[in-house]
Parts: structure tokens; sequence; C-alpha cells
């Protein structure tokens, strides 16, 4: 019995100095490292396994307890850089676990992170981990975007950023940085205009209104393969454009475009020009409706230009639609007379000014007669 009794605080001993030494082993920074580095090499190239081995290890080495550590691994002592696969999957995983860290550990993260962005070592698509639902409605992401960025810009700048946003569809998804209902133009703006980042809050609000303008012309598009009547799209469009406040100019060059892209058009010249002069005439009254200025007309004209440039076998049709488009009251001789005199671009032009010149000289003897029948009534 005495025996048993003193072989017990024994044991307990050998347990508590073995949960000790495991504990000193789990929280050894060299250890951390070892094991990172080790089960990286290991997985190699495969990306799944690669996001197995951060998944599972992720309770099992902490890393949030090894920020520091962390940092040194991958900056000071470069050892992972060069692997980008793995390092990207291991970024992703990190990022998830940004509630943990405290906010310097998170800034410093957030600098890092910019700066592997910035050169290359990361791809954007890393981002998406911070559209965590838990992190966003807490407010962590946009806080940790607002440091990467400012990290990132200053490495690079907006318009390097905002080609890698692009390269991975994420130009259009920074508003997922904030919860539902505060996803707004307005309201990113604001936060990262005071946070000293305009730039990238005016790429947003671009990005936002190309998309708008996007969703809107596909719209457009499908409501003229349906058939519906041009009082209806017209009717749509102007509540469009009075709810996202385009102006006529930008609408007309949407519409165009919409109109332009129904067809599929035939590859021989002399049978194209027919075709859209015929669905130009069907279509002619709705682009009368967002013509009433001036500067829209000539918005148009060049939309014309540039379409018959781009797209080679309208090439020779240009004129026949732009005589159309008069006869029609969709553009005025004065608007035409400026094109051909001053406003048109350089893509073509001596193709359509040549084109154009027989036109243009009787617009002029149609308007000095004109003007020669009002003199004489006076």
């Amino acid at each position: 019995m005495n025996n048993q009794k003193q072989q017990k605080p024994t044991l307990t001993g050998q347990r508590f100095k073995t949960r000790k030494r495991d504990e000193k082993e789990r929280f050894d920074p060299s250890q951390f490292q070892e094991s990172i580095v080790q089960g990286l090499n290991q997985t190699g190239t495969d990306l799944e396994a690669v996001a197995k081995f951060l998944d599972a290890s992720g309770a099992k080495l902490d890393y949030r307890r090894y920020a520091e550590t962390l940092f040194d691994i991958l900056v000071a002592g470069g050892m992972l850089v060069p692997m980008v696969s793995s390092l990207f999957f291991f970024f992703f995983q990190l990022l998830l676990f940004l509630k943990g860290f405290t906010e310097s550990e998170r800034n410093k993260l957030a600098m890092l992170t910019g700066i592997l962005l910035a050169n290359g070592n990361i791809s954007a698509s890393i981002l998406s981990s911070l559209f965590n639902e838990n992190l966003v409605k807490e407010g962590v992401s946009a806080a940790f975007a607002v440091k990467l960025f400012k990290s990132w810009i200053n490495e690079k700048d907006i318009n390097s950023v905002a080609a890698s946003l692009r390269k991975v569809g994420m130009d259009n998804r920074l508003m997922e940085l904030f919860p539902a209902n505060k996803r707004s133009c307005e309201h990113f703006s604001k936060y990262f205009t005071d946070a000293g980042l305009k730039e990238l809050s005016d790429f947003a609000r671009n990005q936002q209104s190309i998309g708008a303008r996007k969703e809107l012309q596909k719209e457009l598009q499908e409501q003229m393969s349906r058939g519906e009547t041009l009082k209806d799209i017209i009717a749509y469009v102007r509540e469009e454009m009075k709810k996202t406040s385009i102006s006529e100019q930008t609408m007309i060059g949407i519409l165009w475009t919409s109109v332009m892209s129904t067809v599929e058009w035939n590859k021989k010249e002399e049978l194209v020009t027919e075709q859209a002069i015929k669905h130009l005439k069907q279509y002619s009254p709705l682009l009368k409706a967002f013509t009433s200025q001036g500067l829209s007309e000539l918005t148009l004209l060049l939309k014309i230009q540039e379409y018959c440039y781009d797209n080679i076998h309208f090439m020779k049709a240009f004129q026949k639609i732009v005589v159309l488009l008069y006869k029609a009251d969709v553009l005025s001789e004065e608007v035409i007379l400026k094109w051909y005199t001053e406003a048109h671009m350089a893509k073509g032009k001596s193709v359509f000014l040549e084109q154009m010149k027989k036109f243009v000289e009787w617009l002029k003897n149609a308007e000095e007669e004109s003007e020669s029948e009002e003199e004489e009534g006076d």
C-alpha cells in the first residue's frame, strides 16, 4: 500500500513533465518554421495537397501565435516566396485567421500581403478570403484592406493594382468588403477616401458604373431579341437614365452598341450594307429619341465611324448609314458638317471623308440655297 502511494506522485510528475515538454515543442518558433517548410516541400506543386495540408495544420501549428515568426519566414528568410502556388494557399488560409491576430499583427500581415501582391508573388484572387462573412461583419476585412491597398499602391500605383484586380475578376467585387446593408458606392467611397485612398474609391466607383452599363446593354439586347416594341424600350431607357443619372451622350453609345449586337452580320460587303440599312431603319426611332442634343448626335456619329472602322465589312457602308440617319432626323446637317470639318476621329479618316465628300457638298449647297431663299423672303 505504501509503495502504491509513493508511485502516484512519481507518475503524475512524469505526465506533467511530458506535457510541459510537448507544450514547449509546440510553441517553439524553430519547430513551427520547420513544420511549415517541411509540409509545403512534401506537397510540392500539388495544389490540392497544399490546400489540405494548410487546412489540416491550422489548429495544430496555431498560425495566430506565430505572427512574428511567420513574417521572418516569408520576408526575412525568403524561404517560401519562390513557392508561389504554395504561398498563395498559405496566405488564403492565413487570412481566415485574422480575428485571432492582434491589430498590430494584422497590420503587419496586411502590409506584407500588399508587398507580395505588388511584386507578383501571390495572385490578387487571394482577396476573396477577405469576403468571409464573419470578417466582413466585424469590420476586420475593410480595415485590413485599407492597410493592404496602401502598401500595394505605395509599391506600385493604382493602375498596376487595377490591372491585377481585373485579371482575376476582383475589380467588381470590392464592395463585398462591407456587409450587405453598407454595400454601396457611397459608403465605399467615403470609407476609403477618409482612409487616404481616394484613388481606390474612384476606381471602385468607375468599375461599378462600367458594370451597370454592361448590365444595361445586356438587358437592351435581350429586349430587342425578344421583339419588344420600340415604345417599351424607349420607356425603359428613360427610366434607367433617371435612376442611374446616365447622360444622353453615354446612353446613345450604349444604344448603338446594343442595336448593332443583336444581328449576325453577313461577311460580304455588298450584302452587309443592305442588311445594315434595313436593320437601322427599323431602330432609327429609338436612336432619334436619345439624340435631342447636338453633342449626342456627334457622339453617335463618332460611334458609327469607330464601328465601321473596327468591322472591316462595314468600311463601305459608312456613308449610307449616315445618309439614312440624316433622312430619319437622327443626325442633323450641322453635326454632319461639324464632324466632316473638324470633329472626326483618326480611325479610317481618309476613307470616310472621301465617302462623305459629295454628300457634304450637297448639304452645303442646300444650306446656301436655304439662306438665299430666306434673304429673298425678307
